[in-house]
């Protein structure tokens, strides 16, 4: 019988569990993950506190959004100028540049510590203006500049590693923003592909569950839109899925397209006249929100939820197309805000108007699938789409329409748009004057 060596099982044991470096690392990545949650968790309330006092304000004085959203806009816009100035729009654009950059300096000054907090404010004030935005995309951009910022400080030298911690930071912050760790992952993966490495999978799960508890002990374990019963039959609705996955996604990707073209072609003017651009499309926004009664303005949430409830009506095509353009111009303003929670209200209202068409179809199940139609036409990312919305709604029943939604709706998006929006804005975003300019100091450590 072999003896048993214990000095070789001692060096075998230390190999496995890694240097005491290497410990350090990953309980710097915990704290960091636990501090994403924790943040997160105080722009949710932020947010929903700001949308709350605008639609306070809106409901005593019906006209005050025609004062109130566009000087508001210019504000937002002076304090970002001033501030963070890559703390525009959504955030997704600036993680996917940081992520595939070779520059330091241009990596420092995307996930720069300030442009995080920054960008929670100012988008927090964007939803007390009335702007058609959301928090998702930015809650990305906060996660991967705090996880970022801290693997910096902790001496994540190689390339594979800022990898971790900017992608580990983006996907925790998505997921603890919509409380659906699924989506977090498969967001990180569908996402930011380019950058994804196998060896991260662990750390990516573990930022997530972390974040994810944190953000539970504090709001408890809810579902985002609340839990549906409602389901389709695919051998009888299968006009109906067609019809919304044909529609939601031909939508989606005019969307993608009207948005990156007008983000590039906008461009000189936010940059040489921003306070009349900004009061222009403050204005527009506000105006819209008013002759629709309110229902464009802020995320979307309250509309889409009304497409979701029990005894949901089928509605009109007007909220759609309004919440679209309203969407459209609060992004072109250049205020930070993100586009994900204002595209599954759109795509609930393009799902309820389509109802009216499919009557032995239930409305709440054509507003989900519409959900899932028009975001994975505007993002092009299937898989995101439609796992976003089963964790959203709890609607596991639904899940083979869903996919069937998600991949008609992506097809169709990609003969109207290519690029995927997300990397079409970071194209843009690379052409900017401040950005272009390559960075003197190249990294050596990949």
């Amino acid at each position: 019988m072999p003896s048993f060596d214990f000095h070789q099982y001692q060096r075998r044991l230390k190999t496995r569990l890694g240097h005491k470096d290497d410990w350090k690392l990953r309980v710097i990545f915990w704290g960091g993950a636990l501090m994403v949650g924790l943040i997160i968790s105080l722009f949710v309330f932020l947010a929903e506190e700001a949308a709350h006092y605008f639609d306070q304000i809106y409901h005593r004085v019906t006209w005050a959004p025609l004062i109130l959203t566009p000087v508001m806009f210019v504000a937002i816009t002076w304090l970002m100028r001033k501030t963070g100035p890559q703390a525009s729009g959504s955030g997704i654009p600036q993680v996917i540049v940081a992520l595939n950059s070779q520059h330091p300096a241009l990596r420092d000054k995307l996930l720069a510590f300030p442009t995080g907090i920054v960008k929670m404010i100012l988008t927090s004030l964007a939803l007390l203006a009335g702007a058609s935005v959301g928090r998702e995309g930015p809650s990305v951009h906060i996660g991967a500049a705090m996880m970022y910022q801290i693997g910096k400080r902790a001496g994540a030298k190689f390339a594979y590693m800022r990898t971790a911690f900017i992608q580990a930071g983006g996907a925790a912050g998505v997921a603890a923003a919509f409380n659906a760790p699924l989506a977090g992952i498969v967001f990180a993966i569908e996402e930011l592909a380019q950058a994804y490495e196998a060896r991260t999978s662990g750390t990516l799960i573990l930022a997530i569950i972390i974040s994810g508890i944190v953000v539970v002990s504090i709001y408890g374990n809810y579902t985002y839109f609340g839990v549906t019963s409602e389901t389709l039959h695919l051998v009888q609705d299968w006009p109906a899925v067609l019809v919304v996955a044909l529609v939601g996604g031909a939508a989606g990707g005019l969307f993608s397209l009207l948005l990156q073209e007008g983000n590039r072609r906008v461009a000189p003017i936010v940059e040489t006249m921003p306070y009349r651009w900004a009061l222009l499309m403050g204005l527009l926004v506000a105006a819209i929100g008013v002759f629709s009664g309110g229902l464009t303005f802020g995320s979307g949430y309250e509309q889409a939820s009304r497409y979701l409830a029990i005894n949901a009506e089928e509605g009109s095509a007007a909220f759609p197309l309004l919440k679209f353009i309203a969407t459209l111009l609060s992004y072109l303003s250049g205020i930070p805000g993100g586009i994900f929670s204002p595209s599954l209200s759109t795509g609930a209202g393009l799902g309820g108007w389509l109802a009216g068409f499919f009557t032995q179809a239930p409305v709440q199940a054509l507003a989900i699938l519409g959900m899932t139609a028009f975001l994975s036409g505007v993002v092009q990312r299937p898989i995101t789409s439609f796992v976003i919305v089963m964790e959203l709604t709890g609607e596991q029943s639904m899940l083979l329409p869903l996919m069937i939604a998600a991949v008609l709706s992506n097809g169709v998006s990609r003969v109207i748009c290519q690029p995927p929006i997300y990397h079409g804005l970071a194209q843009n975003l690379l052409k900017k004057p401040e950005n272009s300019e390559k960075a003197k100091t190249h990294d050596t450590t990949d």
